[in-house]
């Protein structure tokens, strides 16, 4: 084990050194963060749009309403409406509210309105103005009882009643949020560190090519040199991720309104960094292996483009798993070690229950795969690392995982 973390501190050395590496290390998430700030850039306006405001006035305030809207300089377009309250189902119009003016809202102390969901937030401050004429009428209306005056003193409120639906839908969206943002941590991580994974696949391929394999061999056993790759890969996988996640999420903290860090650090997460962690392990093991038997990259045949396509089966079953977590085409593939881990992920963020019995079996079959698939490819990688001239065809593989 020894000589596995001197290769493993090797290909961090060599990689860390390496300005390509380096470079490419910070310049994918500045690069995400460039293109979202510029399509922010384009898409924000400094312009405000004007607020079209309805008002179904029945207590004959309108064109009080009028100059109060003059003297506020608000940038409005007033106007009067015969559309009943009951007959209004939603705002579709932009930068829309409709008042509605009646006698028992005054009385209730509040004024009903609806409003289009892009409504700017200002506006909820200004339509208070409103307020003055209608306290107005109720001082007017009001007798000297105890009743009355205490009636005078509450002030006239405008309610948004589609916020109540929208209050319902915003408790949903939270409930949503805090399942999905550990899934999509967990993938950010497994993405990140199965594709630093892949450089393995090229790694021994091109030691390989240059004819350094007999050299370092000659100090190592094939086991060690496999193992240690896994490990330094891993860790420069660790590392990546720790530079995106350093660069992204603070940026996504102070963008995006919802707590992020308190959705991530919970339970549920580590359960799904580790299905994230196993990922790597199955798929570097199978990499290390083929890459072991291929000659060149550049002529790398149909078997082996095969093999590097097989993170991506879960991309293929993501509408059928989103679809119905639950559904067939999901269980199945969450006993398939190929797409279990990308699968597994995926429905453990949409669903609401977690089906222990299935997630155990699941991680059962993929730590047994990884054990078998790191012998078979310590066979393949022990033949194939020394094989030079050619690509090892899937008939002579199966010959060395036989021996």
């Amino acid at each position: 084990m020894r000589n596995a973390w001197k290769v493993a501190k090797w290909e961090l050395k060599r990689n860390l050194k390496n300005k390509t590496f380096v470079i490419g290390l910070f310049i994918s998430p500045l690069l995400l963060l460039f293109f979202y700030f510029i399509g922010s850039l384009f898409s924000d306006s400094n312009e405000s749009e004007q607020m079209t405001v309805y008002v179904n006035d029945q207590m004959e305030v309108f064109s009080e309403f009028e100059n109060i809207v003059d003297q506020q300089g608000f940038d409005w377009q007033i106007e009067s409406t015969d559309v009943s309250q009951a007959e209004l189902d939603e705002v579709e119009e932009d930068n829309t509210a409709y008042l509605f003016i009646f006698e028992e809202a005054l009385q209730s102390g509040f004024v009903p309105m609806h409003l289009s969901e892009d409504v700017d937030p200002a506006f909820i401050g200004q339509v208070q103005s409103l307020s003055a004429p209608l306290q107005a009428i109720r001082a007017s209306d009001s007798g000297l009882s105890d009743q009355q005056a205490e009636q005078l003193l509450q002030p006239v409120v405008f309610i948004d009643e589609t916020t109540i639906d929208a209050n319902e839908e915003s408790a949903a969206m939270t409930d949503t949020l805090q399942q999905m943002v550990p899934g999509i941590f967990a993938g950010v991580i497994m993405l990140s560190i199965v594709f630093t994974g892949m450089a393995i696949f090229q790694s021994a391929s091109q030691e390989k090519k240059d004819k350094i394999a007999e050299i370092i061999l000659s100090s190592l056993t094939p086991s060690e040199l496999m193992q240690g790759k896994i490990i330094g890969y891993f860790i420069l996988g660790l590392i990546q991720v720790i530079v995106f996640i350093g660069i992204i999420l603070p940026v996504a903290v102070w963008q995006l309104d919802i707590p992020i860090l308190e959705y991530i650090f919970v339970p549920e997460t580590i359960l799904l960094v580790f299905i994230a962690l196993l990922s790597y392990l199955m798929f570097a093991a199978i990499f290390v292996g083929i890459g072991a038997t291929m000659a060149d990259v550049t002529t790398a045949g149909n078997f082996q483009g095969m093999v590097m396509m097989l993170p991506f089966l879960p991309f293929i079953l993501a509408g059928p798993v989103i679809s119905d977590p639950n559904g067939i085409v999901a269980t199945v593939s969450t006993y398939i070690p190929f797409t279990s881990p990308g699968v597994l992920l995926l429905r453990l963020t949409f669903l609401e229950e977690w089906p222990w019995i299935e997630i155990i079996i699941s991680l059962a079959i993929l730590i047994v795969s990884i054990v078998i698939f790191m012998k078979l490819a310590g066979k393949i990688f022990q033949v194939g690392i020394l094989m030079y001239g050619k690509n090892a065809t899937p008939k002579e593989i199966w010959k060395w995982i036989r021996a």
